[in-house]
């Protein structure tokens, strides 16, 4: 799945944020890529009533054409995100969205990401872009260090690649904007022919930010930018060595081939180049390492989906397993919060195990985060679990009191010893303290790890009490082992069929909305889960800001593995924004 995209470099990174301090990123791009992703996923529901009348074949998801301004992107950038559809269309697109009495809050919410999203060029959009704007507009740090000056560290070069579907006129906007600015005295402007193509750079007369986009171009049907001259002419020169470019490049020739949907956004990631961008550093520190990361972001029903293709990690191909959910989810709550399903638990851990080297943050979060579930009852989930959980299997966390409780379910399969291994968990929890009971719950007979705890109240006549702990719970049916975390967590697993989570219409339409063929499901009631999110990871907040229209109209996302072939792996992601087509 996506987790497997974080490897060596970016464990490196997290080492070395470890040791010298947190690295910042590069706020100039994560701006500019932030408002790029907003304006896509601001757009990302399905208006039938707008799409009929786009000239975008967007009722089929979005474009089928490929980013033309990978052209100017060499092969090694680091990273580029393009918008594949004009931002007018997009905004009408949301504003549709939006509820009547929320549209002009809406409405305000996209001009600033249009705003910012150009901002770095020093024009208007709305008075001086918007006018000869076409289809496309693609960003992209091309360099880790342009000018290749030791003295002054690494200097990224930054390019905004915009589509015109008017170069003429695109010619005449930029020169009034730039004559203005400069009749004001606030720039000079130096002019220089490249090639053929006339070139202009602004000197700011005061202080600016290196990643400001001062030196402009139109070359053919595309305006360019860049944050120097030497960026600029880069990208020229691209256009006569195609083959060094990202566009014939064979990994994102491939990943666009395993991925070939209709989309109106794309992201490009290569993932060692953009470790060494994030840590400032001139080249990467393992340049001999190819990985990329290509996400396509299409209009779907109700919502948008992110398609993924991963290439250059290890393991051996893998087609999907399953082709329906599996029948451990009849257990899992109407009102789960999350919800993880799937197929042998134990290749999959060993899987993931192998995938991620010990090293780096996903596999570090990953451990921390089996080790709180391990150190309570002394056990090794691996062994104790995973290893014989080789049929089906569903996780959730279902809604109870301050916190969320957790339900497992995992299928009972012959050439497995279960009961063995359920009698050890038993015993595990003897060895901690806890008390192994018998007990009867919804006419079932359940085994519970209990321990009486004592309280003394204060006063005149202190008052002894007893309290009952219950650390888990389990249950058995014909075909399934059923564990909690608490009864009540146990008892919404044993409910009725109708309060069952493939009972829940938004759960239906979610998973209605991936390929067939996959390797399970993890499901997330957004509505339900944010507010636990943004109190246990703050930082999740943080996240949310550059895109908080989104998060706000999301109901809920899922996302899928398809296994990996030819050396490339799939994922899918399905946000639902809870639009409901116009009839």
């Amino acid at each position: 799945m996506l987790a497997t995209a974080s490897y060596n470099n970016l464990g490196s990174l997290h080492q070395r944020s470890q040791s010298g301090g947190i690295v910042k990123p590069r706020s100039f791009f994560l701006t500019l890529a932030a408002g790029a992703l907003a304006l896509i996923l601001l757009a990302g529901g399905t208006l039938y009533n707008i799409l009929l009348q786009s000239p975008l074949s967007l009722l089929q998801g979005g474009v089928r054409s490929e980013p033309q301004a990978a052209i100017f992107v060499p092969k090694q950038a680091p990273v580029m995100v393009t918008l594949q559809a004009n931002p007018d269309r997009l905004e009408s697109l949301a504003r549709s969205i939006a509820a009547p009495e929320n549209r002009r809050q809406t409405q305000q919410e996209i001009k600033d990401v249009e705003n910012n999203l150009l901002a770095r060029t020093g024009l208007d959009y709305a008075s001086e872009i918007r006018p000869w704007l076409g289809q496309e507009i693609t960003l992209a740090v091309t360099s880790l260090d342009f000018d290749r000056i030791k003295e002054n560290g690494a200097q990224p070069g930054y390019l905004l690649a915009v589509n015109t579907k008017d170069s003429d006129r695109a010619k005449e906007f930029l020169q009034a904007a730039y004559s203005k600015k400069a009749i004001a005295g606030s720039v000079d402007l130096l002019y220089e022919r490249y090639k053929g193509i006339n070139l202009i750079a602004q000197r700011y007369l005061e202080p600016i930010a290196p990643s400001t986009l001062t030196s402009s171009a139109v070359v053919g049907d595309f305006v360019l930018f860049a944050n120097d001259l030497k960026v600029l002419k880069s990208a020229i020169n691209q256009l006569q060595v195609p083959d060094l470019t990202l566009k014939f490049t064979d990994t994102y020739r491939d990943a666009l081939k395993a991925i070939d949907n209709p989309r109106i956004g794309l992201v490009y990631i290569n993932f060692p180049a953009l470790s060494a961008w994030i840590s400032q550093l001139p080249l990467p520190e393992l340049p001999e390492i190819t990985q990329t990361l290509t996400v396509a972001l299409s209009l779907k029903e109700q919502g948008l989906v992110a398609q993924t293709a991963l290439i250059g990690v290890a393991g051996a191909d893998q087609l999907p397993i399953l082709d329906a959910p599996v029948g451990s989810v009849a257990f899992i709550p109407k009102d789960s919060l999350l919800t993880a399903s799937g197929s042998d638990l134990n290749q999959l851990w060993t899987k993931i195990s192998q995938d991620l080297p010990k090293d780096s943050p996903l596999q570090q979060l990953l451990t921390q985060a089996i080790a709180q579930v391990e150190q309570p009852l002394g056990l090794s989930l691996p062994e104790d679990i995973f290893s014989w959980v080789k049929g089906e299997f569903s996780l959730a966390l279902v809604p109870g009191g301050d916190r969320p409780q957790w339900l497992f379910v995992a299928q009972k399969v012959a050439d497995t010893d279960y009961l063995a291994k359920i009698a050890h968990l038993d015993a595990l929890a003897q060895s901690q303290g806890y008390s192994v009971a018998q007990i009867s719950l919804l006419d079932r007979s359940i085994t519970a790890w209990t321990r009486l705890q004592g309280q003394t109240a204060s006063g005149l006549r202190p008052v002894a009490q007893l309290n009952t702990e219950v650390r888990g719970v389990h249950a058995q049916s014909d075909r399934y082992v059923l564990f909690a975390s608490s009864l009540d967590a146990l008892s919404q697993g044993l409910t009725t069929e109708a309060e069952v989570i493939p009972q829940n219409e938004t759960w239906q339409k979610a998973i209605a909305a991936l390929p067939q063929a996959n390797d399970g499901y993890v499901y997330l009631d957004w509505q339900k889960i944010s507010p636990w999110l943004a109190r246990r990871f703050p930082i999740s907040r943080v996240a949310q800001l550059p895109v908080q229209p989104f998060f706000d109209n999301l109901r809920s996302l899922v996302l899928t593995s398809q296994g990996s072939e030819n050396g490339i792996r799939r994922s899918t992601v399905f946000f639902n924004l809870g639009v409901q087509p116009q009839k």
